[in-house]
């Protein structure tokens, strides 16, 4: 064979291979073609397109939080909207953040209880935390303080001393609102409690120095309590 022949031959044969795999090609249907996928679990709920969480509600509707150590202390409300199962905590601020200290789960109808057994006395604001769900929108709400009182024998002093320098600065007037402790620094904040009156105030001097006495009550805290002349009052120190 001549060589022009043999690369007329040859040409022949590469177009005839050409045309049989673009035959082939489009012959495949499109079903046939490898796909790649993500097959990574989402592990995040995700809200079906086109809804969004409702805005919650969160009420409190009776509080029991100045208790005596040993009691129990509770808060209910209400979450909307409402379901059953839906977690609702009760947290103290613990430095710049909040500690979780006791939860509940609502009913069907949004409401609940929350019930806790403080294990110390002290004083720690408090507050209600729904964290949110599929549904429904975090909420959170302020609460007075939990107060975790014991009993304490107090007398009263003043009268005769105004004008007095106090163990922690200052002196002494009848509108001096404080406590004298013996041992507790000087500014450390105490809540009382006595026939149903509460106050919170610090320690600005020192004493009593008549025996089995825990606190001596200034007399604008003696008044602000509604205290005798000695007895018994309720603590959170």
């Amino acid at each position: 064979m001549r060589p022009q022949t043999h690369l007329r031959a040859r040409s022949a044969m590469a177009g005839l291979v050409a045309l049989a795999l673009s035959t082939t090609l489009a012959a495949t249907p499109a079903a046939a073609q490898v796909e790649y996928r993500d097959t990574t679990p989402n592990l995040t709920p995700t809200p079906q397109a086109g809804t969004a969480r409702a805005a919650s509600d969160l009420r409190v509707n009776l509080t029991r939080t100045n208790v005596l150590l040993g009691n129990r202390a509770t808060v209910s409300g209400t979450l909307r909207p409402a379901g059953a199962g839906r977690i609702v905590r009760l947290q103290r601020r613990s430095g710049n953040g909040w500690l979780t200290i006791a939860d509940t789960r609502t009913d069907a109808a949004g409401r609940f209880v929350v019930r806790l057994t403080p294990r110390s006395t002290g004083s720690t604001t408090i507050r209600l935390r729904f964290s949110g769900d599929e549904q429904a929108r975090p909420a959170r709400e302020t609460l007075d303080r939990l107060n975790v009182f014991r009993k304490a024998f107090a007398s009263w002093y003043g009268p005769g001393l105004y004008g007095n320098p106090m163990g922690c600065g200052g002196r002494l007037n009848p509108g001096t609102l404080g406590v004298a402790h013996k041992t507790l620094p000087c500014g450390t904040s105490v809540t009382l409690r006595h026939n149903g009156n509460i106050v919170r105030v610090r320690v600005v001097d020192r004493g009593p120095y008549v025996g089995g006495r825990e606190f001596d009550l200034t007399e604008a805290t003696k008044r602000a309590l509604g205290f005798g002349s000695t007895g018994y009052v309720q603590t959170t120190r």
